[in-house]
């Protein structure tokens, strides 16, 4: 696209309600046998040839920094008339809806004051190119309010008689680099049925769709609608101890979705906005509701669906399911930490213990890549990296173990796809955070000070030391820097010196271990002083004086497991996993969870909830988790020699607590299938690979090539 081409905006101001932009042409000749859109708008946009959507990604342009902005490029041709009326609404959007809904906006937020602006433009292989200019025209959609927190009024009558069109002005535009797409189109995906409609003890009318997820309502309304009837609807995610509906651990989103009825029957679904719900509450309707008038429709980034995982325990299996869920609901063009109250924002910690798991479920790769490119643009020129990407909170950044994603996340995404260039982009933005942290630091070799969040949410009454995790964390993104220069033939001799010096001080500073957590990043970050089987024993010991459980947060939960299989401990290890009781994974799956909650115990043993003001039940942090499902019990682990499973190492540990497992994974060579079960003989262990695999069967290694094998241990 010529992207001198004309921004245009609606000369008058339409406040909330959403400008529909509209280009009349005709072809005096025929029709072209090429046409392309290419657009884009600052908001969300919603373009409609002829009276038909011209394509299923919802929400474009997308989410990206304010830095830059996607635009999209759309095969128009088979809509193509003698007579064509082009109409594209403009939404709020990310760009200008209100984001941290817990800031003052109004008073600190720029992108609130940004008019909806649109930019297209219509090629065609004969005749003139058509692009926004003056000579387009605007007016009033049916769109009357649409945020991403507060939610969407939309008044159907107005598509049967359209206001006057208005004279359209031509301005700059966002000022930022227009970029093709790069991340992943959001789509519709599942479509779920209500599994019952009831009455609270409240009297209100409830509707239940039986699983947590992200996206909207689709409506289809009965004949007998008359115009100016209203349908209003509430989303929530739980109902309380008593049965009724329950917000308020949405805090400031309003999340309403109300539609002013057309005469006769009709659909809608929302155009710009959705919401992080299970339940639904009828607060008005035109007739006597009926569950076949409402569809739950979930949105997501569209992604190839690449893991798989079963076993013979229905807790355990249920609980993977809740971390699918709980990925497709955040997973909305960036990876959000919640998809229902007034945040949604792409928490940079909670991408970043997550994303390993993330890619043995789907294909992430351009997911991840687009939001690392955000997460460079909007670092600091100093390196420090702010809490959310893109950046909604100015000013705010620098945490250890969040601002650490900004190294973690390339070189997960490396091993798992074996992309070179995914370093070799990131690669300076990984430096420049660890610069940022020497520069910062209050005392040399270490990362004393600062603000962070510790091990977020733990359980122990003894917290884990920021600094700890602070100095922790730099010594492993020191770490990261020197392999991915070393990949990339850098010069990274200097921090290779400073590794060296921050192991040695870590040591010196840090000779016991007080917290759960504090034991696992000594010995997952190789940091910990003398035999690791030692550290592991004291780990375990921690462990059963804690009462048999876990006591970590966001920071030690992903390596809990790892850390203690890895060191003889595989039984305490399974013993957590299976563990129903609070604090555990299972406990919300006790207490009929279908995503992952933010808390161990968002609703506690006695019924009640946690603090209303930061309890997500579709938080994806403790479903990483899954990653020690498939790389230990399945046994199914990259190989940091051979990037994107050139080569894979097989090596399964069972338990007899689960009869049998089965784990398979796409990788880009092929699908590695790992399943082991007990039977009267022994366990047999079925293993499948696409590559070169050293399979590891207890005690024995095998190196295989290609192709499916079986072994039995008596």
């Amino acid at each position: 696209m010529n992207w001198e081409a004309n921004w245009i905006k609606p000369v008058g101001d339409y406040g909330d309600v959403c400008p529909a932009f509209v280009r009349e042409f005709t072809f005096e000749k025929d029709i072209p046998q090429e046409a392309v859109l290419t657009v884009t708008a600052m908001g969300m946009y919603e373009a409609v040839l002829n009276g038909t959507r011209i394509s299923d990604y919802i929400f474009a342009p997308g989410w990206t920094s304010r830095k830059r902005l996607q635009y999209q490029t759309y095969d128009i041709r088979p809509l193509l008339r003698k007579e064509n009326t082009l109409v594209i609404t403009v939404g709020k959007g990310w760009l200008r809806s209100p984001l941290a809904g817990w800031i003052d906006n109004s008073k600190s937020d720029p992108r609130l004051l940004l008019p909806p602006g649109l930019c297209a433009r219509m090629s065609f292989s004969h005749g003139e190119d058509i692009e926004t200019d003056v000579h387009w025209r605007v007016r009033e959609s049916p769109v009357r309010f649409s945020e991403l927190y507060d939610g969407e009024t939309y008044d159907a009558r107005i598509t049967d008689a359209p206001p006057a069109l208005e004279a359209v002005a031509v301005f700059p535009g966002p000022g930022c680099a227009l970029v093709p797409q790069q991340g992943e189109e959001i789509r519709q995906q599942n479509r779920l049925h209500p599994a019952k409609l009831f009455q609270t003890p409240k009297g209100e009318t409830v509707i239940d769709f039986g699983q947590n997820l992200t996206g909207y309502i689709a409506l289809d309304l009965p004949p007998a609608t008359e115009a100016g009837d209203a349908v209003a609807l509430s989303f929530a995610e739980v109902l309380d101890a008593q049965g009724n509906f329950y917000t308020e651990n949405y805090r400031g989103a309003k999340s309403k979705m109300n539609y002013i009825c057309k005469k006769g029957s009709q659909q809608y679904t929302p155009k710009f906005t959705f919401f992080g719900f299970r339940y639904v509450r009828v607060d008005a309707f035109p007739v006597a509701p009926e569950a076949s008038f409402f569809t739950a429709i979930a949105l997501h980034s569209e992604l190839e669906r690449v893991g798989f995982f079963a076993c013979s325990h229905p807790l355990v299996n249920r609980l993977y399911e809740n971390v699918v869920w709980g990925q497709k609901g955040n997973f909305l063009d960036v990876p959000t930490d919640c998809p229902q109250r007034d945040e949604r924002l792409g928490w940079t910690g909670d991408a970043q213990v997550f994303i390993k798991t993330a890619a043995y479920i789907y294909d992430v790769e351009k997911f991840f890549v687009k939001w690392l490119t955000d997460l460079s643009l909007d670092q600091e020129e100093n390196g420090q990296v702010p809490h959310v990407i893109p950046n909604a909170m100015p000013g705010e950044g620098g945490s250890a173990a969040w601002g650490d994603a900004v190294t973690i996340c390339p070189w997960e995404l490396y091993l798992a796809y074996g992309e070179r260039e995914i370093l070799a982009r990131q690669f300076e933005s990984m430096r420049k955070w660890v610069d940022y942290i020497t520069a910062h630091t209050t005392e040399e070799n270490l990362w004393m000070g600062g603000r962070h969040f510790g091990d977020w949410l733990s359980t122990g009454e003894t917290q884990t030391r920021p600094d700890f995790i602070a100095s922790a964390f730099y010594a492993r993104s020191t770490a990261l820097v020197i392999k991915a220069g070393k990949l990339l033939g850098k010069d990274v001799a200097p921090y290779e010196a400073l590794h060296a010096h921050i192991v040695a001080a870590f040591r010196d500073a840090f000779p016991g271990y007080h917290t759960q957590t504090e034991y696992v990043l000594a010995l997952h970050f190789g940091l910990a002083r003398g035999d690791c089987r030692e550290v592991a024993r004291a780990l375990a010991e921690q462990i059963k004086a804690d009462g048999n459980r876990m006591t970590t947060g966001f920071v030690g939960t992903p390596y809990l497991l790892h850390e203690l299989s890895k060191h003889g401990h595989l039984e305490l290890a399974y013993d957590l996993l299976l563990r129903e009781a609070y604090p555990s994974w299972l406990y919300p799956v006790t207490r009929g969870a279908t995503t992952i909650w933010e808390r161990w115990d968002s609703i506690k043993p006695d019924g009640s909830f946690q603090d209303a003001g930061m309890n997500s039940f579709n938080h994806y942090a403790y479903g990483a988790v899954v990653d020690w499902l498939y790389s230990v019990a399945a046994g199914i682990q990259s190989v940091e020699a051979f990037p994107g499973y050139e080569r894979v190492e097989i090596a399964p540990r069972p338990d007899a607590r689960l009869g049998w497992l089965c784990a398979q994974y796409k990788t880009r060579r092929g699908w590695v299938r790992s399943k082991w079960q007990y039977t009267g003989d022994g366990i047999r262990y079925d293993i499948e690979t696409p590559v070169p695999a050293e399979i590891v069967i207890g005690d024995a290694t095998y190196r295989v090539e290609k192709g499916s094998y079986t072994y039995v241990v008596c």
